[in-house]
């Protein structure tokens, strides 16, 4: 599943949902690279 986060005030990443993190934060996969942030709502 396709997840969007955002990291910091003005960058928002877009990759494959990993999984949930304490905090409501969660982890997304781009490529090699992995990145946590917070989920953006709908």
């Amino acid at each position: 599943m396709i997840r969007t986060i955002t990291i910091g005030s003005y960058i928002s990443i877009q990759g494959l949902f990993e999984r949930q993190v304490d905090g409501g934060d969660i982890v997304v996969r781009v490529g090699e690279k992995i990145y946590q942030g917070k989920p953006v709502s709908k």
